[in-house]
């Protein structure tokens, strides 16, 4: 009998200690994916949490400043001025009119400063218009026998 008590405490030990570090997370791990206008409703909570917000980069809006970045996310009619300071380089396909995503912490003078910045692949890897998905263009497609 004892051989099952211990059995069963090292279970729990072990269950309990599963259970502990599932709900002991860091609260600043966590990022919520937001529009601007979500972020705008926020208030003064966009000021406390670490959030994610997501728009479309402002064409002519990117200003390199020192070692910070500069530039609008715009949603619709709404607008976002963020400040990257992060230490990454910034992605490639990051360049005015692309979607992207500034993670960072909302400022008391109303603009997002962005510790991380991620962009979405350009359109140009999309398929094009009439074409199934894993469909070759016929424009690209080369006969192996006809290169011989």
């Amino acid at each position: 009998m004892k051989k099952y008590g211990k059995f069963v405490a090292l279970v729990v030990v072990v269950l309990g200690a599963m259970v502990w570090l599932a709900f002991s997370g860091d609260s600043n791990s966590r990022s919520y994916y937001k529009t601007i206008s979500e972020v705008t409703k926020m208030g003064d909570q966009a000021q406390q949490k670490r959030i994610r917000v997501a728009g479309d980069v402002e064409d002519g809006s990117i200003q390199h400043v020192n070692s910070a970045v500069a530039f609008t996310l715009k949603q619709d009619t709404l607008k976002l001025k963020v400040v990257y300071t992060g230490s990454e380089p910034l992605p490639d396909t990051f360049r005015g009119g692309a979607q992207a995503l500034a993670d960072g912490k909302m400022g008391a003078d109303g603009v997002f400063h962005a510790t991380q910045i991620q962009a979405k692949c350009a359109s140009k890897y999309e398929a094009k218009p009439g074409l199934k998905p894993g469909q070759a263009s016929p424009s690209t497609y080369t006969n192996p026998a006809k290169s011989i």
